[in-house]
């Protein structure tokens, strides 16, 4: 590629590397468990033994490396940070461009079914967040939301696109969002699977779906929310952990793959065994599981906290295991709301997980804005 400033990357993973993490993965020390319990402490002893034992046993990271290359890499340096992205471009002169961002703990992994599926008609920016995969750890403090999305609109500029939309969840749709607050000149439009909002003043009735929704958030906030917490305020003493232990990192992440998809239980029921453990390898092969962890304490210390107002045409998906749903009248107090879905299954990794119904739903939204 020719653009000033922005090189090809190939993914290539040393040996050293690859023979390290046999060799851990052969030394872990698996912790007890109550008989007659299953998930409700946790991922369960047994499953991540069979995780652990696959991963090194059967595990092919060379095949999937080769698939990832089949895709175009590119890295490039904006604010000082090395931010690596997939530019897949459509062979269509009249192509739209928009950016697909991921969110924790994903990874560009999460979009590599939906890629081909978008192709035909859009060029599509798939970039690893700063300090997240081959974007490498982030080096200064302060890379949080708003600072990504300025990365982000440098980036769709360096590539010339100057008109283009944005699509995420997760972290990824905290991203999108600011990208269409700061620069709604370019961006002519977003797509969310979990936009965040606040109750307006007069809130007004809600549904029974709404408040069951809201029942369920608060239920999260108790239950499920307490590696937001230890995330946002030491992510370098979690790190210790997560950079050391293969198999600690595998739970961590596997552990919310199953509790926040659709998959009744069995995180097997929505994705494979190779697409859990490729996601994973992008945290340890370049050693970003502490940067990753440390987003959550850069936005829980950001001088700004206020949830920005969103003027350009905003798509939302609603998928029914989506952690976080508020009531669509909280969220078109933020947004210009002009398509909104309620999809008949999926959950939190709606690109993984339901790639067809994704791909479909995105380019319905980005169509009414191209």
């Amino acid at each position: 590629m020719t653009t000033e400033g922005i090189e090809r990357f190939d993914i290539r993973v040393g040996d050293d590397v690859l023979e390290d993490l046999r060799r851990r993965l052969g030394a872990t020390r698996f912790p007890d468990q109550i008989d007659g319990t299953e998930w409700e402490y946790g991922i369960p002893t047994g499953y991540v033994r069979e995780l652990v034992e696959y991963w090194r046993d059967s595990y092919d990271w060379r095949a999937q490396e080769a698939g990832l290359n089949e895709l175009d890499h590119f890295r490039t340096t904006i604010d000082g940070q090395s931010i690596h992205f997939i530019h897949s471009r459509s062979q269509r002169e009249d192509a739209f461009p928009f950016l697909l961002i991921h969110g924790w703990p994903g990874s560009v992994v999460e979009f590599l079914d939906v890629i081909p599926r978008l192709t035909d008609e859009f060029h599509l920016v798939v970039p690893s967040l700063p300090g997240y995969g081959f974007s490498e750890p982030t080096r200064t403090t302060g890379w949080d939301p708003t600072r990504m999305a300025r990365a982000f609109v440098e980036l769709m500029a360096r590539l010339g696109y100057d008109r283009y939309g944005a699509q995420g969840g997760d972290w990824g749709a905290q991203v999108t969002t600011m990208i269409g607050a700061l620069d709604p000149e370019h961006c002519a439009g977003i797509h969310l699977n979990m936009p965040l909002a606040r109750p307006p003043k007069n809130p007004g009735e809600l549904t029974e779906q709404e408040q069951a929704d809201l029942a369920y958030l608060a239920h999260f906030r108790k239950e499920e929310a307490a590696y937001s917490l230890e995330q946002g305020t030491k992510p370098q003493t979690l790190g210790v952990g997560l950079n050391d232990s293969p198999a600690g990192l595998m739970a961590w992440i596997v552990e919310k793959f199953r509790t926040w998809s659709d998959c009744d239980g069995d995180p097997e029921n929505a994705f494979t065994r190779d697409q859990l453990l490729t996601n994973v390898m992008l945290y340890w092969v370049t050693g970003t599981a502490t940067s990753a962890a440390r987003l959550y304490w850069e936005r829980a210390h950001a001088t700004d906290g206020t949830q920005p107002s969103v003027s350009v045409p905003t798509g939302v998906a609603r998928y029914p295991k989506e952690i976080l749903k508020f009531p669509r009248s909280w969220v078109e107090h933020h947004y210009n709301v002009t398509r909104w879905e309620v999809m008949p299954r999926g959950g939190h990794f709606a690109a993984m997980e339901q790639p067809e119904l994704f791909a479909d739903d995105v380019r319905a939204f980005f169509q009414t804005v191209r």
